[in-house]
């Protein structure tokens, strides 16, 4: 086995989201001595783009797509999930950013439950979501729902419906 991961497979990696591993390649750089392995990586959500990154000592998180089974669990338990607490409106963007990095779904339905309520709370009184607050709700979504289309055999489009569906059909 080359690395941790098999080419052609589907992969989370760091806040880019889900890639498939299109290649695993040798490359000699001038000055290195050492030939290092790469994994050649294809994000999902954006045709012709490639990420060249090490095997070994890379600093995103990198790990396997959830299983269906670790999908209908997700799903199941979204109500139980804890939005973010976020002490001061200063750090919010910081708080949403590290939820993200940490590539746990959880986190990101945790963000999405903060954003969620947060838009809800301001409608109310009159005003729109933020430029910050629309940025983060975007990339929580693709990175979530991107990643539940793979186990669930649903397009990412499709992934907010069925979640919906589900919560209400357990009610």
């Amino acid at each position: 086995m080359i690395g941790l991961f098999s080419k052609g497979e589907y992969i989370v990696y760091g806040m880019t989201g889900v890639c498939r591993v299109s290649d695993i390649t040798e490359m000699n750089m001038d000055g290195i001595s050492d030939t290092k392995l790469y994994y050649v990586l294809e994000p999902t959500g954006v045709n012709g783009s490639r990420i060249i990154t090490p095997v070994e000592g890379n600093k995103n998180v990198m790990r396997r797509v959830m299983t269906s089974e670790e999908a209908y669990d997700l799903i199941d338990g979204i109500e139980e999930i804890d939005s973010l607490s976020v002490r001061d409106d200063k750090q919010r963007e910081n708080c949403y950013k590290e939820a993200l990095k940490t590539c746990d779904c959880r986190e990101c339905v945790g963000v999405l439950k903060t954003l969620y309520l947060r838009r809800q709370d301001r409608l109310s009184r009159g005003k729109r979501m933020t430029e910050v607050d629309e940025r983060y709700m975007k990339k929580a979504k693709e990175n979530l729902f991107g990643e539940l289309s793979i186990p669930l055999g649903i397009s990412a489009a499709e992934v907010e419906k069925f979640i919906l569906s589900r919560i209400k059909a357990a009610d």
